[in-house]
């Protein structure tokens, strides 16, 4: 059973709209992103990482302000993005960028490949049909990630997370309270990077998703360790950072690689914090001088590409919309312990993670009585869509990920319909409010 008390839930959003104007069938009215428009208007859409919460005030104000003046054209550079975002990760993170040390570029997903790209450019010379570039994963992981990499030549190495054991109750107390049993696997990761191979790039993913793990300060110096050792390229992804939520402490990559003379890149964006993800807009940071000369190899097109009004959508949200962004980690908070409690009581079988950061929640269906595809089945006979957790990677199978950014009535009736596929579940199924 959970240990989660029963949270004192409001009855708007961040931005003060009523959760009933956040109705499933009233927003598929509204909106056209893929959420919407994938599947069929009797399904429940809980997968693609986007909020249903209503954009900030202070983001929707500064967009129409820009259309007003007509400022659509093009960029060529971050600009005052640099200093908003240098400025939000002093404040949160006590991280401190140098503006010199930001570029810009459409998308996380286009600041890994590029910088990817580049680190191949300066290495190049080094493989070649007997020798393919191998990158490390730990793994389940954001499928996005395997698609990613298929835009450039590495190997994909896929390292398991592991779990504390009980026999070690240290590391198992430790790792529990840091958001789980589930954690980097620095024996795996230290032997890959020392094998005759070797690993010549690590896709981190701080926070993790799906699990939601907020990676202590010691694991991160660790892997920065390793890295320098083995002359590893890490590159970072670093959307989920500012959900973290209360009373955890996310650390930033890029500092620690920087001490440890580690070769590093950051890339993140606003656009899971403030629910941007359209607006297309992100930034790739070095870690330091060295790492900044090889963005530098960078082609124009990665920065002109990205949108001007997200551009300015992202510096509304780093300076204007932190209160907002707070307000909406605390409703993610009371969602998720108004989900576990529901599960506890109503999907048998069912166990999940609870995250440290971020809205998604990782559920294993293992012993839930659904086959061997539980995804399917939900989306069949629950019409519920989650993520697959087979695309996850290696230990997704019989996974799934769930969204729970959305009104605390959508998070009931997605319960409600789960639990009526599940064979061993009672005839008591959660109703609106309750």
């Amino acid at each position: 059973m959970s240990d989660c008390p029963a949270p004192q839930l409001p009855l708007t959003d961040a931005s003060g709209v009523p959760f009933s104007a956040l109705d499933p069938a009233l927003l598929r009215e509204q909106r056209r992103s893929i959420k919407w428009t994938r599947f069929p208007a009797d399904v429940l859409p809980l997968f693609v990482a986007e909020m249903d919460f209503t954009v900030a005030p202070a983001i929707k104000r500064e967009l129409i302000e820009r259309i007003e003046h007509s400022d659509t054209g093009y960029l060529e550079g971050a600009g005052d993005l640099a200093v908003a975002f240098a400025e939000f990760a002093r404040d949160r993170w006590g991280w401190e960028i140098s503006t010199s040390h930001v570029r810009l570029a459409t998308d996380v997903a286009t600041g890994v490949v590029e910088s990817l790209r580049v680190w191949l450019k300066a290495h190049g010379a080094a493989f070649g049909v007997d020798r393919a570039p191998r990158i490390a994963l730990p793994v389940p992981v954001y499928p996005g990630f395997f698609e990613m990499l298929e835009e450039v030549p590495f190997e994909i190495v896929e390292l398991p997370l592991t779990k504390a054991t009980d026999a070690d109750a240290d590391a198992a107390a430790a790792a529990a309270a840091a958001g789980g049993s589930a954690r980097l696997d620095f024996a795996a990761i230290e032997r890959e990077f020392a094998s005759e191979r070797g690993i010549d790039a690590f896709l981190l993913c701080n926070p993790h998703n799906p699990h939601g793990l907020v990676h202590t300060r010691e694991e991160l110096a660790e892997l920065a360790r390793l890295a320098a050792k083995h002359e590893v390229f890490v590159v970072s992804d670093e959307i989920h950072a500012p959900l973290t939520h209360a009373g955890e402490t996310f650390t930033p990559f890029a500092p620690l690689a920087a001490t440890a003379g580690a070769l590093a890149v950051t890339t993140t964006s606003a656009s899971k914090g403030w629910n941007l993800a359209g607006t297309k807009c992100s930034v790739i940071v070095a870690a330091d001088e060295r790492a900044n000369e090889l963005l530098k190899l960078l082609p124009p097109e990665t920065e002109v590409r990205a949108s001007i009004l997200g551009l300015h959508a992202s510096i509304a949200a780093f300076r204007d919309a932190r209160d907002w962004l707070d307000a909406t980690v605390a409703q993610i908070e009371s969602n998720i312990a108004l989900f576990a409690e529901l599960a506890d009581e109503h999907l048998p079988g069912v166990t999940y993670t609870i995250p440290k950061s971020s809205y998604l929640v990782w559920l294993d269906f293992r012993d839930a009585g659904l086959g061997e595809n539980p995804y399917a089945r939900l989306l069949r006979d629950a019409k519920v869509a989650l993520n697959d957790g087979v695309y996850f990677g290696a230990g997704g199978e019989s996974h799934a990920r769930i969204n729970l950014a959305c009104a605390p009535d959508t998070i009931r009736e997605a319960v409600r319909r789960i639990a009526q596929v599940l064979p061993q579940a009672d005839s008591t199924q959660p109703e609106a409010g309750e």
